[in-house]
């Protein structure tokens, strides 16, 4: 009798046992579902100007380093951004952009050792065969497709989509097969960014609410925005150099916050 009545006991501890650590696994699973539901805020900032931008080049997927004062207020930025606990850095695969967030990265007290991850779907334009040219001559032979004067087209301008898709038309007669990328046109454009920021949004979110810093260009943060949120007017100035632009992503969906604020700049200037 009295070893039925301790086997009995011995088997009521076990499945009181197995019954905790099934609500330990609950428990944990439901931890990493709360994981993989974080916000994620791109801290998305346009690069410093460069040379081709001094000499008034048409630069997209060609590059060139930060001029002197590029960097100077690049990391102004840096200083301005430097209490955000950046967990994750990104920026397009060019010298420019890698330049830029590496200053800016060096400035933090909270990022020192977020390792920067290039990714080519953040770059800019393309514009094929008009890369590196004077951007008079881009300009001018937009408005001549258009039927316009340069005057007449500066003054009314393209939107990003119709400037894109207009290089990207003119280019495929200055196309050597071989030689250059053709341009690309704006829906190219538009997949590749979209594709590029779903795709770092989905897996930083894994790691539950973070701070992501991004570094891109001005027509391709513009263009992003015009994905999130289609027909979305860009301010006067465009996307200046070194400002940031705030994209939230929350429950796979994204939205835009701030864009193209120069405060984190003037912040490091003081």
């Amino acid at each position: 009798m009295k070893k039925n009545v301790w086997k009995l006991m011995v088997m009521f501890c076990a499945l009181l046992l197995i019954a905790g650590c099934g609500n330990d696994s609950t428990t944990s699973k439901a931890d990493t579902k709360e994981k993989k539901d974080g916000t994620v805020t791109f801290y998305v900032v346009r690069h410093g100007k460069t040379m081709l931008n001094t000499t008034d080049r048409v630069q997209g997927w060609s590059d060139a380093v930060l001029t002197p004062a590029g960097e100077e207020v690049v990391t102004a930025a840096g200083k301005g951004l430097k209490d955000v606990d950046f967990r994750a850095a990104y920026s397009s695969d060019s010298g420019r952009a890698i330049q830029t967030a590496n200053l800016i990265l060096k400035e933090s007290d909270k990022s020192a050792d977020t390792k920067l991850q290039t990714n080519p779907r953040f770059r800019e334009f393309n514009f094929g065969s008009y890369e590196g040219d004077l951007n008079h001559n881009m300009w001018s032979d937009i408005a001549k497709s258009q039927g316009k004067t340069l005057e007449e087209w500066q003054s009314t301008g393209l939107s990003p989509k119709d400037f894109a898709n207009s290089v990207a038309e003119l280019d495929k007669t200055r196309v050597k097969e071989g030689e250059n990328w053709p341009a690309e046109d704006y829906a190219t454009i538009q997949a590749r960014l979209k594709d590029g920021i779903t795709e770092v949004a989905e897996k930083e979110s894994k790691n539950g609410d973070e701070n992501v810093l991004l570094v891109s260009h001005g027509l391709s943060i513009g263009a992003l925005l015009d994905t999130i949120e289609p027909g979305y007017k860009l301010p006067a100035t465009g996307i200046q150099n070194a400002s940031v632009t705030k994209i939230t992503y929350k429950d796979g969906k994204f939205s835009i916050d701030d864009v193209n604020d120069m405060s984190y700049v003037e912040k490091g200037q003081k």
